[in-house]
């Protein structure tokens, strides 16, 4: 006589997963949109985190990129000028926050090399020897075409140990510049740190009953800022709420009104929303606390 097994539904789902998954690395032909399949149920059923599956997909999202769809264009490249003395280029250094400056000799289609802000520290207590120039100082630029794969760039940024790249076009012109820091964004999200101004703030109130709230505030400090009750079990943080509402990913100044809120998408890139604005109810009352 056989015994019930409460354990075999369980086990029948867990299969079933496990059988995707070997299909998708063993069945012919292997495609992402199976693979995409297999880590929306694994976070279904909570064996990945969401942020994982975001990073698993900004690593499948920069295989298929080229460089010219990451790069920083030229114009708002910045750039030092080879034929200055090298002292009137370093309040620019230090303002910019950068550490690695294209060094252009006349225009920025002439690149002659990389400088390091850090090669400067060693010329900058030696007032007894006479000033240095950009040429004792610069490093040999690494030029890459916009049509370059961003995948293969990574692998070459690792492997020779740079992290800047200038992107020139068919003709040789330069188009902009990219960085090691430029695809790692792409998978791990927005890298903050230390030459930055400030410390960005969750939730930022605008004026009157507007805000400005980054999309990554946690449902429980939003709904205690705001005295609300957003449901925490509908997702993480306010972006995954505004992305689950939209049914979307939603575009720059999208707008839509979720609890009597009013949600504008204020910044956001093909993978996730970054910063929404939030215009509540009037009269509504905020204690614009949060959690500590």
């Amino acid at each position: 006589m056989s015994e019930d097994n409460p354990h075999s539904s369980n086990g029948s789902s867990n299969k079933n997963f496990l059988d995707k998954i070997i299909q998708v690395f063993t069945g012919e032909p292997k495609n992402k949109e199976e693979l995409v399949e297999v880590l929306n149920d694994a976070e279904g059923r909570d064996l990945i985190k969401p942020e994982t599956k975001l990073m698993i997909e900004g690593v499948l999202e920069v295989s298929d990129m080229r460089v010219r769809d990451i790069m920083i264009p030229r114009s708002q490249m910045v750039t030092l000028d080879i034929n200055a003395p090298l002292k009137d280029a370093i309040p620019q250094i230090v303002e910019s926050g950068h550490s690695r400056f294209p060094v252009v000799n006349e225009d920025i289609d002439h690149i002659e090399g990389i400088l390091l802000a850090k090669d400067l520290l060693a010329y900058a207590f030696n007032e007894d020897e006479k000033p240095c120039t950009f040429n004792e100082v610069i490093r040999p630029a690494i030029i890459v075409p916009e049509s370059k794969k961003v995948e293969p760039l990574l692998k070459e940024f690792r492997s020779q140990r740079y992290h800047m790249a200038i992107v020139v076009d068919e003709y040789g012109g330069v188009s902009g510049v990219v960085t090691i820091e430029d695809i790692l964004e792409l998978i791990v999200g927005e890298i903050e740190d230390e030459t930055d101004d400030e410390i960005i703030e969750d939730i930022k109130h605008l004026a009157g009953n507007v805000y400005q709230v980054q999309a990554l505030t946690e449902i429980d400090d939003f709904n205690e800022y705001f005295n609300c009750k957003f449901d925490e079990n509908e997702a993480d943080t306010i972006g995954g709420i505004a992305l689950h509402q939209f049914g979307h990913m939603p575009k720059k100044s999208e707008e839509m009104t979720i609890n009597h809120f009013e949600f504008k998408v204020t910044s956001a890139d093909s993978r996730r929303i970054q910063v929404l604005q939030i215009t509540i109810p009037k009269n509504h009352k905020v204690t614009g606390k949060v959690i500590d």
